[in-house]
Order: structure tokens, then C-alpha cells, then sequence
């Protein structure tokens, strides 16, 4: 990529294409893109002075632009069809987020589940406490753009960034941290890796480069004792090296009004509490490895903000858009909506939610990919159980389709695993949008807590849904 050279976005609207294009805008280069349909990221695009165009056109790629894609591009996209036939440079979406990056001092948060809260909660701390970072999320922060808006990415005036690297197609590994983040580590893409050594040994060659390293204490997940009270990570002040892991843990959990609190204690903090405005365990563990990740930033540059003070910011994290994000009422049910696309993360959401007051608990889920539902159809249905009563649609395919090998998979196949998870619970196979709002929209009372849940477009069911924003 010249500096500041033209760049064309294919698919701008995605949440981290539409940051990429925020932040290089805010760089100087000129930005152009396209998108299949509209989307929120297309609003923040042009409130910004960008404007997408919706629908993808070869005439409308700039002779003289870069182009920028991601691995769900396919080669026969129009567009990427007539740059290549100029002889126009492509560059992927993961390289683009590297040579940004390497302007600033690195915190890239992986991890299966986890990662952009997380790293949204870094942000929040960052820039609530004086911080002012730059950072690039997969999901929109409530309140961190202009006038308060919802933002997912920005250019701050610090030496730090902020990035959340993901491993879905491996394309973490072009990042080099100076500070990794670790939340877990789980099979979740399973059209890209062939197993779990391999994705743990990627996760590895992730974090090698950095001068510090926060990863559960346990090899994959944060480590909870019997009674769910006690969430560990190791802080290693430099992750190829000899130093020793430090525990930071998180203790004392208790659910409060809309959120949770916890003590944090490692020997480098000693015994702090901790007051979060988002419920569930899950979040903790997000808090906790946040801290961790503060806290190692702060060792290598006594400018930011103190410990005391980035804590303090915490406490007032809204919770990132999609992640448990409270959508409003109807008829005196509560209506949430959760990104969760796997089993471990369905279950935690379920979870968080249990522990706010509710007469009956519906789940309504959107399997996401079918790759990913033929692979663990019995292990959502188990998930899901965690409800007390469960609706499914069918599989949100993205950029996959049921042939070959995925040939007669679909949503059903979670349904069915759910209701032999959930013997004597009511589940429902609704298949679309529509059936699941005529189903739903009467059967909704007084107490009741819904949430809808998956990565593709089961949030638009909410939104019909809700009364009361």
C-alpha cells in the first residue's frame, strides 16, 4: 500500500472492512467502496463524509485505487474481476490491518470468544481515563464516536492501538503485538483449520512476538473453581522469553442490578474491586483479561493512564452492540440480542441472562454457517437447553452453501438436538424471520426475557419486535 494511495473496499460494510476504511480516511487516503446491502456500517460510513455504494459494479472501481479484500471476496466478484484485469493491486483485508498497526504500539486481543469485548473494554478503559487510543473492533462501542455515537473504529493521538485479531482464516499471525491477548482458545472455524493442535499452535506463533502476554491459566480456558467464583489468566511479562506467568484472578463474583462485581487480585495489584454495568461470568473473564493487558501496557509505558484510574473507567463499559445488548419491550417482555455463533458463547449468554429477574427464558436462534452447524448441531441444542423455551430458524449461510459435503444441513438439525437436550421444554422450528415474528409477537408477557441469538440477521427479528426502544 503507497502512502496514502487510493483505496477501493470491496464489501465496506462489514464491521472490520468499514473501521479499516474509517481509520485510512482519517489517514488521508482517498476511500471508496461497495456493499451487497445496506447496514449500519454504511450509516457510520457516510457520517464520516464516505460514500459506499450499495450493490457491486465493475464500472465503479477507480482506475487508480488499491483494492481491499477480505478472504470472503470470492475470485468471480465483479469488481476484484475488472481491478484484476488492470493490473490493479490487491491487497487483503488482514495486511492493510498490519501496515496500520505497525504506525502504533500493538495491544491485538485473540481468542475464539471473547476477543471484541475485550478489546472494546481496552478502548473504553483507554479512552475514558485520558488514554485517548486508536482501535480497530469487530463490533461498534456505544459512545465512542463523534457526539457520542456508536463507533467501531478510530485514529486517537497515543502511541497505542488496539486491534482485534482474528483467527478465523488464519490472518492474525501477520500482526505483531507488543502486548497479545489471549481469551481462549477453541475450535470455532472449521472450514479453515484441520484440528485443534494446529489452531493452538497458531495461537502460539500469534503471541510470539510480543513483549507481554495475558492467556488463560489454564491452557484454553479461563479456569473456574467448583462453585464458578474464581476466573484465572497468567500474565507473562514477555511471551517468548523465560519470565515467569504472573495468576491474575478474578474472585468473589456477585450479580448486581444489570451487572456484576468482582476483586480482582494478582501480586502486582493486590486485591482491587471491581464493579462492571454488564452481567455474566463471561464478562468477567473479558474484564479480567483487560486488566491484564492495562496493566502489562502500563509497565512498558508509564505514560498511560494509572491502574486506578482505568479500572474506574471500566466500571461504566456499556457493553459492546450485538453482545447482550438490551433492544427494548413488548408487552412487558424484555427483548435482548446476542452475537453468540457458538456452543460455549450461547451458553454463556444464556447464563448471564439467567441471572437477571425473568419469569421464562426464550431463546431464539439463528444457526450461523453451515460448516459450523454440521459440526456442532448436538452441541447448540445442548447450549440452548439453557433456556426454557427455544425457537430456531435456519442457517444464516454467509458465504457458504449446503452442497457437497454440507448438502441437507439446516437448522433443523439443532432443533432436534435441542429438544432431545430439553425433554418436556417447548421448541419450536421456525425457519425464517416472518414465521418467528408471527409465532412470537402474541405469545410475549409480562416477565418474560427474550434474546435472540446469532451472527447473522436474527437481530432484525428484535428490532420488529420491540414496542419500546
Amino acid at each position: 500500500m503507497e502512502d496514502r494511495a487510493p483505496l477501493h473496499f470491496i464489501a465496506i460494510g462489514g464491521a472490520g472492512m468499514s473501521g479499516l476504511a474509517l481509520v485510512c480516511d482519517r489517514l488521508g487516503h482517498r476511500v471508496t467502496g461497495s456493499d451487497r446491502s445496506e447496514s449500519v456500517y454504511l450509516d457510520r460510513l457516510r457520517a464520516a463524509g464516505i460514500e459506499p455504494r450499495v450493490g457491486h459494479d465493475a464500472d465503479s472501481v477507480p482506475p487508480d485505487a488499491e483494492i481491499v479484500v477480505s478472504t470472503a471476496i470470492p475470485d468471480d466478484n465483479v469488481e476484484l474481476v475488472r481491478a484484476r484485469e488492470r493490473g490493479q493491486v490487491v491487497i487483503h483485508r488482514s495486511d492493510l490491518l498490519a501496515r496500520i498497526c505497525s504506525r502504533k504500539r500493538l495491544i491485538a486481543v485473540a481468542g475464539a470468544h471473547g476477543k471484541t469485548t475485550t478489546a472494546g473494554m481496552i478502548a473504553h478503559a483507554l479512552a475514558r481515563a485520558g488514554g485517548d487510543p486508536s482501535f480497530l473492533l469487530g463490533g461498534e462501542l456505544p459512545g465512542a464516536g463523534p457526539g457520542g455515537a456508536p463507533a467501531n473504529a478510530d485514529w486517537g493521538s497515543s502511541d497505542w492501538i488496539v486491534a482485534e485479531a482474528d483467527e478465523s482464516d488464519g490472518s492474525f499471525l501477520r500482526l505483531e503485538p507488543e502486548v497479545a491477548v489471549v481469551t481462549n482458545v477453541e475450535l470455532d472455524h472449521h472450514s479453515h483449520w484441520g484440528g485443534e493442535a494446529e489452531l493452538v499452535d497458531a495461537f502460539a506463533r500469534f503471541a510470539a512476538p510480543a513483549s507481554a502476554l495475558v492467556r488463560p491459566a489454564e491452557p484454553r480456558f479461563a479456569t473456574l473453581d467448583g462453585a464458578g467464583r474464581i476466573l484465572g489468566f497468567a500474565v507473562t511479562p514477555r511471551a517468548g522469553g523465560p519470565g515467569p506467568a504472573a495468576a491474575l484472578l478474578a474472585t468473589d463474583v456477585t450479580p448486581t442490578a444489570g451487572g456484576c462485581s468482582f476483586r480482582i487480585v494478582s501480586e502486582e495489584l493486590g486485591e482491587r474491586e471491581v464493579r462492571l454495568s454488564v452481567p455474566g461470568l463471561h464478562n468477567v473473564a473479558d474484564a479480567t483479561a483487560a486488566i491484564g493487558a492495562m496493566t502489562c501496557a502500563l509497565e512498558l509505558d508509564e505514560r498511560l493512564p494509572r491502574v486506578e484510574e482505568l479500572i474506574a473507567a471500566l466500571e461504566s463499559f456499556p457493553g459492546m452492540a450485538r453482545r447482550l445488548e438490551r433492544k427494548g419491550t413488548r408487552a412487558g417482555a424484555v427483548l435482548y440480542d446476542d452475537y453468540a455463533h457458538h456452543p460455549t458463547e450461547v451458553a454463556a449468554s444464556l447464563a448471564a441472562l439467567r441471572e437477571l429477574p425473568h419469569r421464562r427464558l426464550i431463546a431464539v436462534f439463528q444457526p450461523h454457517l453451515y460448516s459450523r452447524t454440521k459440526a456442532l448441531a448436538s452441541r447448540f441444542g445442548r447450549a440452548l437447553a439453557g433456556a426454557d423455551e427455544i425457537a430456531v430458524l435456519d442457517v444464516y449461510p454467509a458465504r457458504e452453501q449446503p452442497v457437497g459435503e454440507l448438502a441437507g444441513v439446516s437448522g433443523l438439525d439443532v432443533a432436534n438436538a435441542a429438544a432431545d437436550a430439553a425433554p418436556g421444554r417447548r421448541v419450536e422450528w421456525l425457519v425464517d424471520l416472518e414465521t418467528a415474528e408471527r409465532f412470537l409477537a402474541p405469545r410475549l408477557e409480562e416477565g418474560d426475557l427474550l434474546v435472540t441469538i446469532g451472527a447473522g440477521d436474527v437481530f432484525k427479528l428484535g428490532e420488529r419486535l420491540v414496542e419500546d426502544r
